[in-house]
């Protein structure tokens, strides 16, 4: 199970969304199991909710672009899962995209987004003076 193969199946889903591309969308998504949590939606369970969910966010003109940095892949047994961050409308969210291996293609099972909270820097060390 190839690293490059499962972060290029990530890519593809980040172009499906950003060129609002139906039917590239429905190109990753596996045929049975498919799950989905869209920010402050209730939860996604079956392939024909998932792909209606995507069609109504691409058919939305308010819809804000979306990009995906600093993905981190992970492979398994059982399967391969993506996390990365997704820069949307001036907010950050923390996307987890869980894929399995169809007949030797990376098939999308769950997407999963949530609200990131800033980061704060760490506060200077406070200096201490021993007399």
């Amino acid at each position: 199970m190839d690293e490059d193969a499962l972060i290029a199946a990530n890519a593809a889903y980040y172009r499906a969304f950003a060129t609002r591309d139906i039917a590239a969308m429905e190109a990753l998504w596996a045929e049975e199991g498919a799950t989905c949590v869209h920010p402050g939606w209730p939860a996604l369970v079956s392939r024909a909710a998932v792909i209606a969910s995507y069609r109504d966010i691409f058919r939305n003109p308010a819809q804000e672009p979306l990009t995906a940095r600093d993905e981190r892949a992970l492979i398994d047994d059982a399967g391969g899962r993506v996390f990365c961050v997704e820069e949307i409308g001036g907010g950050l969210l923390l996307a987890t995209n869980w894929f399995r291996l169809i007949d030797g293609r990376w098939r999308l099972l769950h997407h999963q987004a949530s609200p990131l909270a800033a980061v704060k820097p760490p506060p200077p060390e406070a200096k201490r003076s021993f007399h």
